[in-house]
Parts: structure tokens; C-alpha cells; sequence
């Protein structure tokens, strides 16, 4: 080998050695962070006439495509799990534990007992105000779940809106990274700065909606949704997709996506099915629907059969003789007689006849009579007892939502708090999995990616091999420096 060629050899191993040193460096220094794909050097062997060495080919990233895709699935799923285990945990707080004092059972509860306390002393003007006071308290309570679900459904409509726009700001971000990405492939540039951008930007996305990534030529991607909807795929159409949606300001117990009173879904302003088994369901966008227009509505449902059950048996043809037909009984529907056919949020509406109200005058009515012109016997506890009856008797209730067997108020009460509990212990159980699930495929991830130790030990060797082609390059000069002297 000439001197010459000696000499290309070991420059060219420097500039090699010289670009692994920062690529090594890179990778070290980006070890912890979200969505940086590891990066090695690609080089091949150079052959020019006379001369070799090495050439750099490029930067390659290095990415388990099939760990990342499984990974962003289960985002998707955790997505879901934590959105649901947040509204379940939310409202079964509300509801309280069972027999816990201010919850819905205990509320119930205590109004129990203040029927027994004042059936055993009627006379006592207290004791009737302490059992107006109670049955308040539980309509209270009923009418703040019927509104939180309600506020529930405003900020899932909320949520709904804002990851809408995510999606479509992602969707326009990742096809800009594409074309960046491609030009810079053009250029024979390095675009593993612009690759990790991009992933970080559809991580994002995947947790909205699960996703499916496809590569396509001059390292552009493709977005499809799990279900297999186009997103954005620049084979097809640059654009990507247009999703639509319309958030409502206010939502009540009667406005419901099939009614069209709430918006749903479009994408490129032809509308699809915007439930959870839907093109778009399956991660926290699925979720915030799930809660609008299934969850939310069927809980309403239930506090609305309560609360017409608990009308029922107080109204006229009950155990009060003094109700004529058409008057309320001791619970109304916002003061008047409750139509069967105006069901629909009626836990919102339900409230105690403001005659035997706890701070007027009139509690005495609770022991004669709500529709009692005048007192009667003091010590009589006939109708006191009469409504303690009318609570445990076994009906079947008027609402489809409480089903359809016999049961006393208050079994229909703690078959609502077992269901709830046992929802939000399904929610926290699914959480759990999921979170678990991904936690170990971010692992599996993260042990494909950065090992510092090896990065290390890949170093040494690059100054090793910089060492060895610096003395190379050391020896021609002495070499040359002799021949120069004779």
C-alpha cells in the first residue's frame, strides 16, 4: 500500500470514528428521553482506484416497530381504563359508602329512623320536623347526583371537543414531520431528529385513539385507526383526515346523540358511529362517549326510577286518606304532581311538599295528613306508621330501570349502591391490567433502546480504533518526513 493510501485509509477511519463518537454521545445523552430511537452509524468499506477506508453511510434509528405498536395499542387501552375509573370512582364517591352518614343509603337510613322516632311520640313537634328535615336531606341528595351526572356529561362533551382537536393538530403536525422528514431522505440528510418528533407526536395521539402505524416510501408513515380508518396515509391523500365535532354548552337529563340534541361524530364531514365500538373508540376519545351517552344516562335512569318509585308509594291511593287524585303527595316533582310521562330527570326535580316543609309550620301534616285542612289527634301515629309501610312493602316499581321484580324502597336503594360499587371496582380492576400491561411493554421498549453500559463500552472501541488510525496517520508523517531529508 502507498503511502498515500495509508494515509486516505486513516482520515477516512478518523472522520468515521469522529462522527460514532457523536452519535454515542447522542444516544447517552438522550437515554431517558420520551420517543429518542437509538442511533447507530452505518458504514461500508470504500474502494476508490488504489485507495480504501471506510465510508459513512448514514445515521440508522433503531425501533422495535412491533413493541411500538403493541405499546400504543395499550396506551389506548389505559386511556380508556383511567377515563372510565375516573368517572366511576367520582359518582360512587358522591353516592357515598353504604350506611356511611351524608351518603345515599345513610341518608335513607336516617330518614327511617326519624318515621320510628316519630311514630313512637307523634305529639312531639320536634320529632316531625326532624323527619321533614330527613326526607329534605334525601331528595337533596338525590337532586345534587342527578345534577353532577348531568355536570359529568358537559365535561365529557368538554373532553370530547378538546381531544378532537388534538387528534386533527396532531394529524397536521405528523404529515408536516413527513414531508420534512422525506426531504431530508432526498438530501441524503439525517432525519432521526425528525422521526423522533413525530413519534412523540403519535404517542400523543394513541392514547386518544388506538392506532396503527404503516411506513411508507422516503420515511413517511401512515395513521390508521385500529379499526382500520384512514387518518392520514400521503399514498392515498396528502391531507390527512378532517374529524368532526360540535360541543354543547349545556346538557340536561333529556338530550341524548340519538335524539340529536348532541353531536357526534364526522370525518370529513360524513358522520360515523361515535360509540365506543365505533371507527374512533377504544382509547379516552371512546371513553368521554361512553360516559355521555351510556354511563351518565343509564345512572340518571336508575335515580330517576328512585325517585318516581319514592313518589309512588307517598301519593294519592297510598297510605295518606287526605290526598284527593290529582294532588301531590309528600314528594313532588318540583312542587307539582308527578306525569308519568316526564320521567326523564326527575332525581333533578323530586323535592318535599312545601307543606310540611322543615322550617314552616306545617310538619304537623306529616302525622294527619298532607292534604289536612286542620290538626288532628295528637297521639295518633297511624299514618306515621302507614308511610314506614308504604317504604318496605314489596311493589313492583312503575320504572323499566329498576327492573321488574317486587322489591321494597330501600332494596331498590342498595341494589343501586351495589351496582355502582361493583362498576367502579371493574373500572379500577381494568385500570390495573391496563396500566400493568403497558408498564411492561414501556420496559420491554426501553431495554430495546439506550444501554449506557454498551454505549460506553461502544465508545472505548471508537477510541480505540481513533487511536489506532491517528498512529497510522503519525508514522506516514515520519515516513514522509524521511523520504523529504534524503
Amino acid at each position: 500500500m502507498s503511502l498515500n493510501g495509508a494515509l486516505s485509509n486513516a482520515t477516512s477511519g478518523l472522520t468515521a470514528n469522529s462522527r460514532a463518537a457523536t452519535v454515542i454521545a447522542s444516544n447517552i445523552a438522550n437515554a431517558s428521553t420520551e420517543s429518542y430511537g437509538r442511533r447507530e452509524l452505518e458504514t461500508a468499506s470504500r474502494a476508490s482506484g488504489s485507495h480504501g477506508g471506510v465510508q459513512v453511510l448514514g445515521v440508522l434509528r433503531q425501533v422495535d416497530a412491533a413493541v411500538l405498536s403493541d405499546r400504543r395499542l395499550s396506551d389506548a387501552g389505559s386511556g380508556y381504563a383511567g377515563e372510565m375509573e375516573a368517572f366511576a370512582s367520582r359518582i360512587a364517591g358522591l353516592v357515598g359508602e353504604s350506611g356511611a352518614l351524608g351518603s345515599l343509603t345513610g341518608r335513607l337510613a336516617a330518614f327511617e329512623t326519624a318515621l320510628v322516632s316519630a311514630s313512637a311520640d307523634s305529639a312531639s313537634t320536634q320529632r316531625l320536623q326532624t323527619l321533614a328535615r330527613a326526607g329534605l336531606d334525601f331528595t337533596d341528595m338525590l337532586n345534587a347526583l342527578g345534577s353532577d351526572l348531568q355536570q359529568s356529561r358537559v365535561a365529557a362533551d368538554a373532553g370530547i371537543a378538546r381531544r378532537v382537536d388534538q387528534l386533527n393538530t396532531g394529524l397536521a403536525r405528523v404529515r408536516a414531520l413527513n414531508e420534512a422528514i422525506a426531504a431530508d431522505v432526498l438530501r441524503k440528510g439525517d432525519a432521526a431528529s425528525l422521526k423522533d418528533e413525530r413519534q412523540r407526536v403519535i404517542d400523543a395521539l394513541a392514547e386518544i385513539v388506538p392506532l396503527r402505524v404503516v411506513d411508507r416510501p422516503l420515511g413517511a408513515q401512515a395513521i390508521y385507526a385500529a379499526s382500520g380508518t384512514v387518518l392520514l396515509d400521503p399514498t392515498i391523500n396528502s391531507a390527512p383526515a378532517e374529524i368532526g365535532f360540535t360541543a354543547t354548552g349545556a346538557i340536561d337529563a333529556a338530550m341524548t346523540l340519538a335524539g340529536g340534541a348532541l353531536s357526534g361524530l364526522t370525518i370529513n364531514g360524513v358522520a360515523i358511529s361515535s360509540s365506543n365500538a365505533g371507527p374512533l373508540g377504544g382509547g379516552s376519545l371512546g371513553a368521554q362517549f361512553q360516559i355521555r351517552d351510556l354511563l351518565a344516562p343509564e345512572l340518571q335512569a336508575v335515580l330517576d326510577g328512585l325517585s318516581r318509585d319514592l313518589i309512588d308509594r307517598f301519593a294519592p291511593g297510598g297510605p295518606d286518606g287526605t290526598l284527593a287524585p290529582g294532588d301531590p303527595g309528600l314528594f313532588t316533582d318540583a312542587g307539582a304532581v308527578f306525569d308519568p310521562l316526564d320521567e326523564v330527570g326527575l332525581a333533578g326535580r323530586i323535592t318535599l311538599n312545601a307543606l310540611v316543609d322543615p322550617e314552616g309550620s306545617g310538619t304537623w301534616r306529616l302525622r294527619d295528613g298532607v292534604g289536612a285542612a286542620t290538626q288532628g289527634p295528637v297521639g295518633d301515629a297511624t299514618l306515621l306508621t302507614g308511610y314506614m309501610t308504604a317504604l318496605e312493602t314489596l311493589t313492583l316499581p312503575a320504572s323499566a330501570s329498576l327492573g321488574s321484580g317486587s322489591k321494597g324502597f330501600a332494596q331498590h336503594v342498595a341494589e343501586f349502591h351495589s351496582a355502582l360499587s361493583l362498576t367502579r371496582i371493574r373500572a379500577e380492576d381494568e385500570l390495573s391490567f391496563t396500566t400493568a400491561r403497558t408498564t411492561a411493554l414501556r420496559e420491554i421498549e426501553l431495554s430495546k433502546g439506550v444501554d449506557s453500559d454498551a454505549e460506553l463500552q461502544a465508545l472505548i472501541r471508537v477510541e480505540q480504533s481513533y487511536a489506532a488510525n491517528a498512529r497510522v496517520i503519525s508514522v506516514v508523517d515520519e515516513l514522509m518526513q524521511r523520504l523529504l531529508a534524503i
